[in-house]
Formats: structure tokens, sequence, C-alpha cells
């Protein structure tokens, strides 16, 4: 039997401390803290449990997905090829001080990866 990524990674409560620690520090990051100025916290923290929620049904979680598409939820945000690669680079920092195992985190890598024509829009 194949034990899913949601599984390996260690559940919903893992994917929950993950996507709290790594928007956590891209809201706070002098790059991309700009794609959350101006919004309230109710804004933050619904987008926030979205993005839980999304990730737990990606990785094999029993969890449903009310938001947007992806290439809906990024449209017109002008998110550049820069932005992305401060994002990936936040994402391996919390995976590593999360100890996320290897073929885990290059399984989310490679997830990430294929999302990012519908993230990143301009040059």
């Amino acid at each position: 039997m194949t034990v899913s990524l949601y599984d390996r990674l260690g559940g919903y409560d893992a994917i929950v401390a993950f996507a709290g620690e790594l928007i956590d520090r891209a809201q706070s990051d002098s790059l991309l803290g700009r794609f959350w100025s101006n919004r309230g916290e109710d804004r933050n923290a619904r987008d926030l449990q979205l993005l839980i929620d999304y990730l737990v049904k990606e990785t094999g979680g029993q969890m449903y997905y009310t938001g947007r598409s992806i290439a809906l939820a990024h449209a017109g945000m002008g998110i550049t090829e820069t932005d992305w690669a401060r994002f990936i680079a936040i994402v391996v920092n919390v995976a590593q001080e999360m100890r996320v195992e290897a073929p885990e985190s290059s399984e989310v890598l490679v997830f990430l990866g294929n999302l990012k024509c519908h993230i990143v829009t301009s040059a």
C-alpha cells in the first residue's frame, strides 16, 4: 500500500505548521511582503486556511478545497521569477528547519514547480 505524501509529511498538524511558518516568513520578507500589504487580518487568515486546505487535498489528505484555481488566485499579482525564487528559498528553509525528509521535500518542490506556470506571470 502506498502511503500518501500527506501522511509522510505528518498529516494535518504538520501541514498547518508548515503553511503558517511559510506565510509568516513570506509576509515579513522585504521582497514578498508587498503581496500582503494593505490587507486585513481576516483576509490573511482566510487565505492561510485556503492554502492549508489546498495543500492537504493535493498531498492526499481528506480535505475539500473551496478556493479559486491557482491561476485565478494569482492573476494580476505581477509575480516575477525573482519573487518565485525567493518564495522557493523560503519553502526550502522552512522544510529544512521542520526536518522534512529529502524524498518528501523533493516531491513538494516538484509539485510547486508544476504550479509555477500558473503563478509567475511577468518577467
